[in-house]
């Protein structure tokens, strides 16, 4: 357990300092601008301050490749019905590890770094990120759950820093 605490370390000692002058206490859980993310996991994606929102703002959920999967349209239908969420944006970004070869190759390069057999798994590896997009978009706009709900779909570029409007 020792090891473990060590390899959190740095971020352990970082929440201490953020804590000290923590000051979202009793913000509330719905989103304050009526609005849902759905965009990547990559490091240089900073939802927040890509679209100008405050912590409270909006409701970010994040997954390999920005898809919109049975668990994105379960936490949508909460959002939208519970935390205030009226409108989604699905944004996938260039550069994107999950529109760069096959789901064979994601799944040789797991088996090469673990010696584990990932063929069970599926990765949502796809070749066209605009059509990707426009088929999550489609995806979420026809789920009963969110026929209320604007969905619209965006391309963010990471060498720019902007957005495209896709759908």
């Amino acid at each position: 357990m020792a090891g473990e605490q060590g390899a959190f370390a740095d971020v352990l000692a970082a929440n201490e300092a953020y804590a000290e002058h923590f000051r979202l206490a009793g913000l509330e859980p719905r989103a304050a601008k009526g609005l849902a993310v759905v965009t990547c996991i990559d490091s240089r994606i900073e939802p927040l301050g890509m679209l100008g929102l405050r912590p409270g703002d909006a409701k970010i959920l994040r997954n390999a490749g920005a898809r919109v999967t049975e668990d994105v349209l379960r936490s949508l239908a909460l959002a939208s019905h519970l935390l205030g969420v009226d409108r989604v944006m699905i944004i996938g970004h260039t550069k994107c590890r999950m529109y760069e070869g096959t789901e064979d190759d994601v799944r040789r390069a797991l088996h090469e770094a673990t010696g584990l057999d990932a063929s069970g798994l599926e990765f949502l590896v796809r070749d066209d990120l605009q059509a990707s997009i426009r088929a999550d978009v489609e995806r979420a706009r026809s789920w009963p759950f969110l026929a209320h709900v604007e969905v619209g779909g965006f391309v963010y570029d990471t060498d720019s820093g902007r957005l495209e409007q896709l759908c």
